[in-house]
C-alpha cells in the first residue's frame, strides 16, 4: 500500500532558503493576463520548479490581491517578480542580454514542444499571453522563436496556467533537472 506522504514530511524550504537556493534558468513572462487565478496559479508553478523570475506584463495583475494569493498559496512572497508596463520592453532588453526568448503560441512556424531543444548553459525566457488573444504579434514577432504545445482534441488551446505548467516541466525536465531536490 502507499501511503500519502504529510506536509511535514516533504521536505520543502521556507521562504527564506527559496530565495537563497539557485534557481533554474527559467524566466516567465506574462503578457495581459486577465484572470488573476492564472496568475496565482503561474506562480505556484514557478514556485514549483525554481524559476528564476515572473515578468508581469501590461493589464496582468501584480500581488498583493486575494484572488492571486488564493491561487499562489504564498508563492508571491517566494518568486522573484517584477511588473512592466510593455512585454516587447522586456523582451528587447532581455535579448540584448542574450536571453532566448520564446513567444508560446500557435504559430506558422512553431517548434512543438516534443521537438523543442534546450541548452542547459542558456537562460530561457517563455512568454505565455492573454487567455482570448494569446502572446501579442508584435511580441511573438520579437521573440523570433516560437513554440506550440501539441493538442489533438476538438479545443484548440489550453488555459495559460495549464500551459505554464506544461511548457515549464518539460525544459526543467529537457534541462536534466527533474529528480533534483534541494
Amino acid at each position: 500500500m502507499n501511503r500519502k506522504l504529510e506536509n511535514s514530511e516533504l521536505g520543502r524550504l521556507d521562504v527564506d532558503a527559496f530565495k537563497k537556493i539557485e534557481k533554474s534558468p527559467i524566466i516567465l513572462v506574462l503578457d495581459n493576463i486577465r484572470s488573476l487565478n492564472n496568475i496565482g496559479s503561474v506562480f505556484r508553478t514557478a514556485d514549483a520548479f525554481l524559476v528564476k523570475k515572473i515578468y508581469l506584463c501590461g493589464i496582468t495583475a501584480t500581488p498583493p490581491h486575494k484572488d492571486i494569493r488564493k491561487t499562489a498559496l504564498g508563492a508571491t512572497e517566494s518568486v522573484d517578480w517584477e511588473y512592466r508596463k510593455t512585454t516587447l520592453d522586456v523582451i528587447n532588453e532581455m535579448k540584448s542580454s542574450g536571453i532566448r526568448t520564446v513567444a508560446v503560441e500557435q504559430a506558422e512556424k512553431a517548434t512543438m514542444l516534443n521537438d523543442f531543444q534546450v541548452d542547459k548553459d542558456e537562460t530561457l525566457a517563455l512568454v505565455f499571453g492573454n487567455e482570448v488573444k494569446g502572446v501579442s504579434q508584435e511580441v511573438v514577432t520579437a521573440c523570433g522563436e516560437v513554440l506550440e504545445i501539441p493538442q489533438f482534441g476538438t479545443k484548440h488551446s489550453l488555459n495559460i496556467s495549464v500551459s505554464a505548467g506544461v511548457v515549464v516541466w518539460d525544459v526543467w525536465s529537457k534541462l536534466g533537472l527533474k529528480n533534483k531536490r534541494p
